[in-house]
């Protein structure tokens, strides 16, 4: 069998343009033979999707998966909503969920995992999948939240299947209360979180960082009134009391009832439960938030595709 040398794998990347790791495997698998290679990759449809790799990627579905005491989040990311809409990718994303809650929401490791289909990776199987429908996917993320004894509830909105979504959200209560109304509890709650957006579960696990970036910022405004120093303090302090309640889901009112807080409404419902109920974190996913999408002028590209005008 040829040696797969370092020079060799860089020759057929330059080439192809395909991953490093794909090249590696591609040479193996034809003794060292460049243009075979290209040909497997080819074939593959590795090369094909290895060509539509940079292209933004911001729609998609959330999947979740759950069972017991566990619950796991992933995205995976598709161009446009339409293949959100395909069946083989919701098939496709339901199976990685799964996946990311047997290896407790390591991207990493679900990347690398046994693809559902048993056919390679998970990441082979997104490529074949590229080849197939013709858009870049990508897995973006996962997570996952688990308890010794309780629930993680789960909550998917803009449902497109089941366990399927734009927005995903699971929380954790631990307790030793029934499962049946901790699950109702947990619903509820992640149903708020999807609408209120919290920024953290409590004020102690807070981003610093955000928490000083806020603060910069409101000491700014507060200064511009002219008043003394020690009063402007005083605003300060008041305006970050009302960050909180904006910004920390035990703080924030429930959007089910807003004259309480989700923390006052856990309290409730423990008391109800004759338990203590723990409000151990959240989760929330929402398809391609963060990710700079391209404008694109719809109307030109249609023109451009009917050709110089005579």
């Amino acid at each position: 069998m040829a040696e797969i040398t370092a020079a060799l794998v860089k020759e057929l990347r330059e080439k192809t343009g395909a991953g490093m790791m794909d090249c590696k495997k591609a040479l193996a698998e034809n003794n060292g033979d460049i243009d075979a290679a290209a040909d497997w990759l080819r074939e593959k449809g590795i090369l094909k999707a290895a060509k539509k790799a940079d292209r933004v990627a911001a729609e998609g579905l959330i999947g979740i998966a759950s069972s017991g005491t566990s619950a796991a989040l992933v995205e995976v990311n598709s161009e446009t909503d339409f293949v959100a809409r395909n069946e083989g990718f919701q098939k496709a994303v339901r199976g990685i969920a799964d996946i990311a809650l047997k290896n407790n929401g390591d991207v990493a490791k679900v990347a690398h995992a046994l693809s559902p289909d048993g056919d390679g990776t998970v990441n082979e199987m997104l490529q074949r999948l590229v080849a197939t429908v013709g858009e870049n996917m990508t897995l973006r993320r996962a997570a996952a939240l688990s308890v010794k004894e309780g629930v993680v509830a789960t909550y998917v909105h803009n449902t497109a299947a089941d366990g399927l979504g734009k927005i995903g959200v699971l929380v954790a209560l631990e307790s030793s209360g029934d499962k049946s109304r901790l699950t109702d509890l947990g619903r509820k709650i992640a149903m708020h979180v999807a609408s209120m957006k919290p920024l953290a579960t409590t004020t102690a696990e807070l981003d610093p960082a955000v928490v000083e970036k806020e603060r910069q910022i409101l000491t700014a405004q507060a200064a511009e009134s002219g008043k003394p120093a020690n009063v402007v303090e005083k605003m300060v302090e008041g305006r970050i009391r009302k960050f909180y309640q904006e910004s920390v889901l035990v703080e924030q009112a429930f959007v089910m009832d807003p004259d309480t807080t989700v923390g006052k409404f856990v309290e409730k419902h423990a008391a109800e439960l004759k338990t203590p109920v723990t409000l151990k974190g959240f989760v929330k996913f929402e398809v391609g938030e963060g990710i700079e999408k391209p404008l694109s002028d719809f109307a030109g590209e249609v023109a451009s595709m009917g050709g110089p005008k005579s």
